[in-house]
């Protein structure tokens, strides 16, 4: 099959690569750009480790080909820093509040909660346990997670809004 041009912008950087046209998302952000903190677990799309931003919505990268991407915007857990190395609202709070165990998960968990905030700026338990519930922790450490997102929310509240890059 013959490869496919696509045009991106990823953490806020404009790329043009030629693909094969069944590349998953996940398989083009590790392998052709690099940016190997979108973790692959199930690859069903199931676990959550994957997930990133698409045009600001998160998705499971290994269920999205890569040309399904031309022309968006994809923000991975690399782009959610500040270009000065200054970890986002929910970064820091998962660091904070041990929101991680193997971090296996972690990226994708950091993802979720930043487009679960922005949806939900204020969120009770539950709703942030709902919100979460497409992302699994293997090592069982969701009290950590769930004080995590709790405490970015707080922290949010109090900041200018966060925008991922786009």
């Amino acid at each position: 099959m013959t490869d496919v041009e696509i045009s991106v912008v990823v953490n806020g950087v404009k790329r043009r690569d030629r693909i094969p046209p069944r590349r998953t998302l996940a398989d083009y952000l590790r392998e052709t750009c690099g940016l190997t903190g979108t973790h692959l677990g199930c690859e069903h799309g199931v676990c959550g480790a994957c997930s990133v931003l698409l045009d600001g919505d998160a998705v499971r990268a290994c269920l999205v080909f890569a040309v399904q991407a031309d022309g968006a915007a994809v923000t991975t857990v690399e782009g959610l820093a500040d270009t000065d190395g200054t970890l986002s609202p929910v970064q820091q709070a998962f660091r904070d509040h041990h929101g991680l165990q193997c971090g296996f998960c972690t990226p994708g968990f950091v993802v979720s909660a930043t487009a679960f905030l922005q949806e939900t700026p204020d969120p009770s338990d539950d709703e942030i346990r709902e919100g979460l519930s497409g992302n699994i922790c293997r090592c069982t450490g969701y009290q950590g997670i769930i004080r995590a997102v709790r405490d970015a929310a707080t922290t949010i509240s109090t900041e200018a809004p966060v925008t991922p890059q786009a």
